[in-house]
Formats: structure tokens, sequence, C-alpha cells
């Protein structure tokens, strides 16, 4: 009877200890996965803004350009480039967030500056530019949407009872997801003024 004790007791603790190995390892698999997606994500938004610097130079070289949209682009750039992101942390990547509305909306009206001059819209570089940044524009979309997908799946692990217990014991948290930026819930007021 004794004999019979113990080992249903010892097979009890090899159950719930392999139960926990499993449950640990698939949250430190889910963690890795999101920080290799996040990795992803910068990829995409590092390209984009070499592109911009690339651009930058060629619009620079143009005599006459308004500088103080050029100024702003850069600072903006040097802003959006100098945040390191903790994905741990949801303050963090909502600033990174913010910086890279700011820099694609101050290159936005650069653009819009650069179309009253027909010569910079000629060259070369120019035009290779607009052929990559939607390209480019497509994979940051994509790798957001790949990171939120990742979070998702880690978030529910984290959650989840009962491998909520061990996420909580080993400091496993809740991730932030990649938010839309601020007022593109709203459709756009679109008129045409057509007689």
């Amino acid at each position: 009877m004794k004999r019979t004790g113990l080992l249903v007791t010892l097979g009890i603790v090899v159950i719930l200890g392999f139960w926990g190995c499993n449950g640990y390892n698939g949250l430190v698999t889910a963690d890795q996965d999101v920080k290799k997606v996040w990795s992803n994500v910068e990829t995409n938004y590092q390209r984009r803004t070499d592109l911009y610097s690339s651009v930058i130079k060629t619009i620079e070289g143009s005599a006459n350009f308004e500088k103080s949209t050029l100024k702003d682009v850069i600072e903006a750039r040097s802003k959006a480039t100098s945040i390191t992101v903790d994905i741990n942390d949801p303050k963090s990547l909502e600033a990174y967030q913010n910086a890279q509305a700011q820099l694609q909306g101050s290159f936005s009206r650069l653009m819009a500056v650069a179309e009253a001059y027909p010569d910079l819209k000629t060259t070369k570089s120019f035009q290779d530019f607009q052929t990559q940044i939607e390209g480019t524009e497509n994979r940051i979309n994509v790798a957001r949407q790949d990171y939120n997908k990742s979070v998702e799946g880690y978030n529910l692990k984290v959650k989840r009872f009962p491998r909520s217990i061990l996420a909580s014991l080993f400091g496993f948290k809740e991730k932030a997801f990649y938010k839309a930026d601020a007022g593109t819930e709203k459709a756009p007021d679109i008129k045409f003024d057509i007689k």
C-alpha cells in the first residue's frame, strides 16, 4: 500500500514536471518568435529610412529647394532612428510608432513640395525612390501584421490557464500590439470639385 502511494505521488510529480517544462519552453519559444518578428519590423523601417536618406541627398542637391521642409524631415528622421524599442514596454513601442508616424508625415509634406520641382522629379534617383518606397511601405505593413499575429499567439499563451501560472512564476508578461496611427480610424474627407 505504501509503495503504491509512493508510485502515484512520483507519477504525479513526473507529469507536473513534464507539463511545467513543456509550458515553460512554449512560453520561451513564443517570446523568441515575437522578438524575431519585431526585428523584421525594424528591418523594414530601416529600409524606409535608408530610402528617405538617399532621396534627401538628391533633394539637398537641388538648388532653391525649400530648406525648412527639408530640415523638418531631417529632424524627424533623426528622432525616429534614435528611439530604442523594448517590446516588453508598451510606452517604448508607442514612442517608436509616434516617431515613425512623424517621419512619414514630414516626408509626405516634402514629397508634396517636390512636386513643384520638375527637374528634381526627372532625376533617376528620385524616380528609383518612388518605385522602391511603395514596395517598402507594403513590406512595413505586412511586417506589422506579422508582429501583431505573433504577439497575439504569445499573449494567449501568457493569459490562458493553466499556463498563466507558469507565466507569472517566470515573469512572462503580456506584450503590446502595434496600433494604427492616431486618426487613421476616420475615413478621409474627400471632396471632388468637378464642374
